[in-house]
């Protein structure tokens, strides 16, 4: 289980990368067999589902994680890159850009205007909710 930020969502180690020297940052070893406590490696992690994270130099409280395995923490780290999947992006039979169009989601022209009872008042004032 990769925690990182508020998002807990399990991860594969699809590759032990290198072993790293803790003080120098120098490479010992491509490619290790295994990693033990107290050793330092760059890995290559994989997400079960979509999760969102930044680079620690970009941004670092979305930058750093820890892997926990039945609570116990087992690893901790930062995020020295992000390797982003495409996602393809559908246009409707308008020709709209996605996002656009109006509906539950908050999107539209009547987004942010809010209906009911409270409206105008509150935490949820301007984002289309309120009492009915």
């Amino acid at each position: 289980m990769l925690d990182c930020h508020t998002a807990h969502i399990a991860c594969k180690f699809s590759e032990l990368q290198t072993k790293i020297d803790r003080r120098t940052g120098k490479e010992l070893e491509k490619e290790p067999k295994n990693i033990k406590s107290g050793d330092a490696a760059i890995v290559n992690l994989v997400p079960t589902k979509p999760m969102c994270v930044e680079t620690f130099a970009d941004y670092p409280p979305l930058g750093r994680f820890a892997v926990r395995d039945m609570r116990q923490t087992v690893a901790v780290g930062v995020i020295k890159e992000v390797n982003k999947k495409e996602k393809k992006v559908k246009a409707d039979a308008k020709g709209g850009k996605e996002g656009e169009g109006k509906g539950k989601d908050g999107k539209g022209k009547d987004a942010g205007k809010g209906k009911g009872k409270d409206a105008g008042k509150g935490k949820d004032a301007g984002k289309g909710k309120g009492k009915k």
